[in-house]
């Protein structure tokens, strides 16, 4: 391992918070059990949060945020990996009370690497990222919950965000009929290339009449929004239908009646991809890396250097994502 690393660095306080690319001593690492030589990261909108200060995630500084990293072990105190062996990190604490994986190296507990999974290259690894977890275990939490293909179409509420294409492109490929619902116009084309069999506007999921049940319409849903449009939401799936909570862009508060819940028994799945136990993390990886594989990740992800970071982030702050955005972080 090198004396210094580049990485991006936050400083300041909590309450002003500045980020940039710059180099720092490998000294700095946390102490932790797996230095791992970091090859991609990706950016989460959780990441563009954390950079900006909202929220006031990160207490302690300088920091470097990065949820998600993939690369090759360089060493293991515990024996459980080799060097050289390819890995991947996402959630638990990385990248926000915890160094993250916007360095060239990276150093975590054992107990949140999971070994890269055949099929998957370290790029690909980060194409998918938190995004791309977090989109796989809401579609097994719906698939649980006996939502099949043959019971009608399956809406994706956010579908132009990392987690909202991965999860058109994933339950397509499934075999589902794929309802995206997007406020941009100017994605419509890339989303039926992903798999979109029909495009809405987010108006349509965005119900003001009053109503405490309105028109079934969905065997099931992938909301990334929450807010007014899981209210909606509520209202109109199916009966037995399920929805996997996996955001809030539209706010963390809503209001519901008990009505969907005890008249049309929907399921409310929340998805939680930050602790996840490792025996289904390790289920979803393989998934993404198998019958799951998204057909179009080239499409989805874009690879930036680090010095690109900055401009990035801010962009997905401000609602301009567009898919993916793999960041290369080492050689």
């Amino acid at each position: 391992m090198k004396d210094t690393m580049q990485a991006f660095v936050l400083e300041g306080t909590p309450d002003n918070v500045s980020g940039s690319v710059t180099r720092m001593d490998t000294g700095q690492l946390p102490d932790g059990d797996v230095t791992i030589q970091v090859a991609y990261s990706s950016i989460n909108y959780k990441d563009s949060m954390a950079a900006h200060g909202v929220g006031k995630m990160i207490r302690t500084l300088p920091h470097i945020p990065g949820i998600d990293l993939s690369g090759t072990v360089e060493e293991d105190r515990t024996g459980r990996f080799k060097p050289g062996d390819q890995v991947l990190v996402t959630g638990y604490d990385l990248g926000i009370g915890w160094f993250g994986g916007y360095a060239e190296y990276a150093r975590v507990p054992a107990d949140w690497v999971v070994p890269l999974p055949a099929g998957l290259d370290l790029f690909e690894s980060m194409a998918l990222g938190t995004a791309g977890f977090t989109a796989m275990l809401g579609v097994l939490a719906m698939q649980r919950n006996g939502v099949k293909p043959d019971d009608g179409p399956v809406v994706v509420s956010g579908a132009t965000g990392g987690v909202g294409n991965i999860a058109v492109d994933v339950l397509a490929k499934l075999g589902y009929t794929v309802v995206a619902s997007t406020g941009k116009t100017d994605m419509h084309d890339a989303l039926r290339k992903l798999g979109a069999n029909e495009i809405i506007g987010r108006d349509e999921l965005q119900d003001e009449s009053g109503k405490v049940l309105l028109k079934e319409r969905w065997a099931g849903a992938y909301d990334n929004v929450g807010g007014k449009t899981l209210e909606t939401l509520l209202r109109t799936v199916k009966t037995g239908g399920s929805i996997a909570l996996a955001g809030n862009v539209g706010g963390n508060a809503f209001s519901s009646t008990v009505l969907p819940f005890i008249l049309r028994g929907v399921n409310l799945l929340g998805v939680d991809s930050v602790n996840c136990a490792m025996a289904p993390r390790k289920e979803a990886w393989d998934k993404l890396a198998g019958e799951c594989k998204p057909n179009h990740l080239g499409e989805i992800a874009h690879e930036i250097p680090l010095s690109d970071l900055p401009g990035k982030l801010e962009e997905i702050l401000k609602g301009g994502a567009r898919g993916r955005y793999v960041v290369k972080c080492g050689e």
